[in-house]
């Protein structure tokens, strides 16, 4: 019984390990005001993420489609990454709150642009990219 409860400790650990290192590549922003002001400044969009604590389908989008290095590449090229916690952060009212996870891309003036509801796996998120860059355009 010690055993397994050593293991799954060990395994949580990993765990929570893995995703605050993933946290860290990604540099979230997580003030509105501040995350439009560095996309003014740099000329790029905002990617606004809500999600909630304890939500199993952000933690799903999270480890299978944000944990790609090349995916977080691509984003940090045009976008100003912003995640925001509905449990956490002060989220504009303009925003859903629930239902999340909820993904918005904004201009750096904070127009929506699109939004879209839910986990992508990784192909379907480089298409709702696509989908945003024809929008943008």
């Amino acid at each position: 019984m010690n055993n397994l409860l050593f293991l799954s400790k060990i395994f949580f650990s990993i765990l929570l390990l893995s995703s605050t290192i993933n946290a860290i590549e990604l540099n979230w922003e997580h003030n509105y005001e501040n995350a439009l002001a560095t996309a003014k400044k740099e000329h790029k969009m905002v990617y606004l993420f809500i999600g909630a604590d304890r939500c199993t389908h952000c933690e799903r989008f999270k480890e299978q489609t944000l944990s790609n290095k090349d995916l977080i590449k691509d984003m940090k090229e045009d976008y100003i990454l912003l995640y925001m916690s509905r449990d956490q952060h002060d989220i504009p009212n303009r925003f859903e709150k629930y239902g999340v996870p909820f993904h918005y891309f904004l201009t750096s003036e904070g127009k929506i642009i699109a939004e879209v509801q839910g986990s992508r796996e990784l192909e379907g998120w480089y298409d709702v990219l696509d989908e945003i860059d024809l929008i943008s355009e």
